[in-house]
């Protein structure tokens, strides 16, 4: 059955491309498709493609070009802000880069995996392992996020303080362009200045520009200490403080730096199963601190015992447990990694994906508790996140009681509300989450006119047609 603006033909046309096993049109196998992990969009698509090499792709797009169909690339479906939603009421064809999963090639003397955009990150992640090598990328969603994905969205994740964000971590790119060109820039090289950095346009488009189909990656060698310890403060200051204490002490070796409310480790453990406390008493703040170093356990475990008892001499710390073993250390990032999904039984929440000056964290936390709390009573705020550079997922979940439909309808406000107060800190509304359908008009109304211009303009250079994730990140519009 064909969608309104697409014929039967033309859906044949390009199913045969990748043939009628891995061209789904029913009802049950779209679904998973058309709709993003938090609900807030529902999108429709009367045909998911799922070509297996990149020579399907480009055919894929020259038909779309030549048809002006618009194409929506989707990897592991695990965005946040609807960049992957294809939009609701049209007929945009999804296509899903899940059968293109290879990990192509190792070399753990240059310290680089090549791998297809499809590749799960978890299996970039053991592949990298398995030759004595580390891939730092590490989130919650890690078992089904997709390193096109993770590139289009330019993914951070919890060791940005010491390894970067996708952008750092990634050498080379194969795109395959709107018009069904395929740009080869599998590049190996750490220094490379030949003209434009055609990568850095495509990491962090969100599929706007082209469609990630390769990457070269970079490795590093595998830690030989690793010490994890989870520690109970009085106030968000006094977790700055214990920052820029441990920072000081251990450089690089700092691997991650996690802040966490009495609130959010309150609902992991009531929520998640396995998840546990590891302090005796509660506290109003907690901080976990992840250290890593090159040479030896014994440098880690000086090094955090350091941290820590300097902490208590500063009166920063006043509980703290460290990990003794490799499960423990898991159990304490489980944690952390929980906490988005325990916030869902506890009802609605909106979220806020943010960043800010790591010196202001504090202030902004604050003023941000007050604003809300006046707009909302009863309102209950999960801010958490990777202190170490300045990323704060400041969540805020429905008064108990609330009705849910409501509390959600205020999203807009409060979105207004917490934005408003990290523009003024010389913050960003999106850290790492990227913009898609649900940041996209703010972004237009906070940007310089010039800025949006030129977004534009480099939206128009690459894609005339206006077919590759229409709708998403800047409008053409005007």
């Amino acid at each position: 059955m064909s969608s309104p603006g697409i014929s039967t033909d033309l859906l044949d046309r390009f199913a045969a491309i990748v043939g009628d096993k891995y061209a789904l049109r029913g009802e049950a196998d779209l679904a998973p498709h058309l709709i993003e992990n938090r609900g807030l969009y529902h999108g429709s698509s009367p045909l998911l493609l799922k070509p297996g090499t990149v020579e399907e792709v480009s055919d894929i797009m020259k038909l779309a070009s030549e048809t002006g169909t618009a194409i929506v690339p989707q990897t592991g479906n695990t965005g946040l802000v609807g960049g992957q939603t294809p939009r609701p009421g049209q007929s945009d064809i999804i296509l899903s880069l899940e059968r293109m999963n290879r990990i192509r090639d190792i070399d753990p003397v240059a310290n680089v995996l090549v791998a297809d955009g499809g590749a799960i990150l978890a299996d970039v992640q053991k592949a990298a392992e398995a030759h004595g090598r580390l891939f730092p990328l590490s989130l919650g969603s890690e078992g089904s996020c997709r390193i096109g994905g993770n590139l289009s969205t330019n993914a951070g994740g919890t060791a940005v303080l010491a390894y970067g964000n996708m952008r750092q971590l990634c050498l080379g790119l194969e795109v395959v362009l709107p018009t069904g060109e395929i740009w080869d820039g599998l590049r190996r090289l750490k220094k490379d200045n030949t003209g434009y950095d055609l990568r850095d346009l495509f990491i962090g488009a969100e599929g706007t520009l082209g469609i990630i189909t390769g990457a070269v990656l970079k490795l590093f060698p595998q830690p030989l200490g690793h010490q994890v310890a989870f520690a109970g403060l009085n106030s968000v200051e006094d977790a700055l403080g214990l920052f820029n204490l441990a920072a000081s002490l251990c450089g690089t070796s700092l691997t991650g730096f996690e802040l966490m409310p009495r609130f959010g480790v309150e609902i992991t453990t009531r929520h998640i199963d396995g998840v546990r406390d590891p302090l005796d008493a509660a506290y109003p703040w907690y901080v976990l601190i992840d250290i890593s170093t090159s040479d030896s356990a014994e440098t880690a475990e000086r090094m955090m015992n350091g941290v820590l008892e300097q902490g208590f001499e500063a009166g920063l710390v006043l509980d703290a447990a460290i990990a003794s073993s490799v499960a423990q250390q898991k159990a304490i990032w489980h944690m952390r990694e929980s906490m988005s999904d325990a916030q869902k039984p506890e009802g609605g929440s909106i979220k806020h994906d943010v960043s800010v000056p790591v010196s202001r964290i504090p202030h902004f936390i604050a003023e941000a508790e007050q604003a809300v709390m006046v707009a909302m009573p009863g309102a209950r705020i999960c801010a958490f996140g990777h202190m170490g550079d300045g990323n704060i997922h400041y969540n805020i979940s429905q008064p108990v009681g609330a009705d849910k439909a409501a509390f959600i309808a205020r999203w807009r406000e409060m979105n207004h509300i917490v934005h408003g107060l990290v523009l003024a800190h010389g913050g960003s509304i999106s850290a790492e989450h990227g913009i898609g359908q649900l940041k996209r008009d703010e972004l237009a109304a906070i940007r310089p006119a010039i800025e949006i211009e030129l977004m534009r303009r480099i939206k128009r250079a690459f894609d005339p047609a206006g077919i590759m994730n229409p709708g998403k990140v800047v409008s053409l519009d005007v």
